[in-house]
């Protein structure tokens, strides 16, 4: 990793705890936000095949990226816990890493799984870039729309859930944009 990298994430982090996982990424959250309650008839996001309490925030791509190359970039320092695909998201990372000095676990979702070159087990710093988001309607995003869901999930326990039935439930969950504030 080059150095400049390094001394950037050093900086951030003793500003700020979290690096933005998109270029503008409060311009990008538009529609689903921590605890957004959906169902097929009812989500800011048609059409919606899903129902429950959103467990992440959505960041969008504008009209220009929508057949780009869109970077996506560790919000924190930490190792790469896994890389693969699962129904809901197609391509995923998960990366732990601690925040405000608390253990979490972060899901990225609906990524280019051939774009994530670190290894498990590597150590990716805050602001390095980990993947590009898959290309909107295919198997890189399981059918879903071109856009970035980001979770952060509280302790070490990996749980890429994107939606939960109860609440409650979301206690489990940091919301991204309180962090930011």
């Amino acid at each position: 990793m080059p150095w400049f990298i390094f001394l950037i994430s050093v900086l951030f982090q003793t500003v700020h705890p979290i690096f933005q996982p998109m270029e503008s990424a409060s311009e990008r959250i538009l529609y689903k936000s921590l605890g957004t309650q959906v169902s097929p008839s009812s989500s800011p996001v048609q059409p919606e095949r899903f129902r429950g309490y959103h467990t992440g925030t959505d960041f969008e791509v504008f009209d220009h990226e929508r057949d780009a190359d869109v970077a996506v970039f560790a919000i924190c320092t930490g190792t790469l816990l896994r890389k693969t695909t699962a129904s809901g998201y197609g391509g995923y990372a998960v990366q732990s890493c601690k925040i405000n000095g608390q253990d979490v676990t972060v899901v990225y979702g609906h990524l280019r799984l051939s774009s994530i070159a670190a290894a498990v087990g590597d150590e990716i710093i805050a602001g390095e870039k980990i993947a590009v988001l898959g290309t909107g309607y295919s198997k890189e995003t399981d059918g879903e729309r071109k856009h970035l869901h980001l979770s952060i999930k509280k302790g070490k326990t990996i749980d890429i859930r994107g939606y939960v039935q109860a609440k409650s439930e979301l206690d489990g969950w940091i919301d991204y944009e309180s962090l930011m504030k």
